[in-house]
């Protein structure tokens, strides 16, 4: 029993150990009560837990170890900081100003080194190649053009040293991103598929969180060529193993990325391999599965209860009656948007005559911009004003704007329409 209890006291004690927090601290005047945690699983936003501001700050508890990224979001105003944990105490202050953050101090150690490499990294790739255009007409013996060599050398110098004992995941990103992700122009430095394989395949579970996962993948893919897609995805699940976690995160990736760059023969190709797994399913590619179940054709697409819906009194989706419903996924910033949009407009009156109703969901985040475009617009609107932390994002599967679905008088997808011209088409009104 005394070795039970010791044994316990060691586990509680290491569980203590490993946990930290996230304080985020803002100034007295800032609106927002609510907020919520994040972490990263390839490239998804995992909530951990939501908390109340006390005293203009808040403070959020992490119960094991974590390396990676994460994120607090705020979403009565909308604002995101992101930010890394090395499993220590993060502690942020915010600068807010007409309830957005304006600027971010990062007053604890990681968060701090890590955002001086970022600033650093993005001046290199931004400043650099036109510091060089103008040192060319300028001679090194002149004050300017000494000044210039100066500032180019300072750029051009390899990031201090970083001790990786101390900092892990700092140097796993900056090792990992400057050699995969943003690799040097020199070809003998190149790296191959062979090798993208074996660190997919040996990496620790630093991948998942790091947000690398999946800008790796798409150099991959690149590398092999547009006509070996088959083949080089084939080559990195055999290796991989899809009944592993690691292999079914990056199938879940690779389904994903097909779906952003419409690839649609290969998405459905790996969307089909992971239905007919019978191996138990991770989370991540889980949730992918559901998202695309959730608008295959035929399926019923799932009911939204609206949050502030214009233009009717119906209370959810599935409240609206009609023999046929248009869903457009869109925002007020999309350019896409703005060119098809006023097309459907100006058929909608034909639309409705027909007793077909159109329903947008916005992406949006900016109240006004939103308020003014709806303005216009006679159908059904709503939006979380959450931009592309709306929960129906992940709901309907939605990866672009604007995107449209045709439903039936049962809620049922009869229609996946690419295009407004695609959706008059349908309905013989264009």
């Amino acid at each position: 029993m005394k070795k039970i209890y010791t044994l316990s006291a060691v586990l509680a004690a290491f569980a203590l150990q490993a946990q930290f927090t996230v304080t985020i601290q803002t100034p007295a005047d800032f609106k927002d009560q609510d907020a919520i945690l994040y972490t990263l699983n390839g490239s998804k936003d995992i909530i951990v837990t939501k908390e109340q501001g006390k005293n203009s700050a808040w403070t959020f508890k992490y119960p094991s170890s974590y390396m990676g990224m994460m994120k607090v979001y705020f979403p009565g105003s909308n604002n995101t900081v992101s930010f890394i944990s090395e499993n220590k105490n993060v502690n942020i202050k915010l600068d807010i100003q007409n309830n957005k953050v304006k600027d971010v101090a990062y007053l604890d150690e990681a968060n701090n080194l890590m955002s001086k490499q970022q600033e650093g990294s993005q001046k290199k790739e931004l400043i650099l190649p036109a510091l060089a255009q103008i040192k060319e007409y300028y001679k090194d013996n002149t004050d300017f053009g000494k000044a210039l060599k100066i500032e180019i050398d300072r750029l051009s110098g390899t990031s201090s040293s970083i001790d990786a004992a101390q900092h892990p995941f700092i140097t796993y990103y900056n090792t990992n991103y400057s050699k995969f992700v943003s690799p040097s122009q020199d070809a003998t430095k190149k790296v191959d598929q062979e090798e993208i394989i074996n660190f997919l395949d040996k990496s620790n579970d630093m991948l998942e969180t790091s947000s690398l996962l999946r800008p790796i993948l798409v150099s991959y893919l690149n590398s092999g060529g547009n006509t070996n897609v088959t083949a080089s995805v084939d080559k990195l699940l055999d290796r991989l193993k899809v009944e592993t976690p690691r292999g079914q995160t990056v199938l879940s990736e690779l389904i994903d990325i097909f779906d952003v760059y419409e690839m649609d023969e290969y998405k459905s190709k790996y969307l089909s391999l992971a239905k007919n797994l019978k191996c138990t399913i991770n989370d991540r590619l889980a949730s992918t599965l559901k998202s695309n179940a959730n608008i295959e054709m035929g399926a019923a697409f799932p009911n939204y209860k609206f949050q502030s819906p214009v233009n009717t009194t119906a209370k959810s989706l599935y409240d609206i009656k009609a023999d046929k419903k248009v869903i457009v996924f869109w925002s007020s910033t999309c350019s896409h948007c703005e060119s098809e949009l006023p097309k459907l407009l100006e058929k909608y009156n034909e639309l409705k005559s027909k007793n077909i109703q159109v329903v947008g969901f916005s992406l949006d985040v900016d109240k006004n911009s939103y308020t003014k475009k709806i303005a216009a617009f006679p159908w059904v609107n709503d939006s979380e004003l959450r931009g592309w932390n709306s929960s129906y994002t992940d709901m309907y599967n939605i990866h672009a704007t604007p995107t449209y679905f045709i439903l039936d008088a049962n809620n049922k997808i009869i229609n996946k329409p690419d295009h407004v011209g695609d959706v008059l088409e349908y309905f013989k009104v264009k």
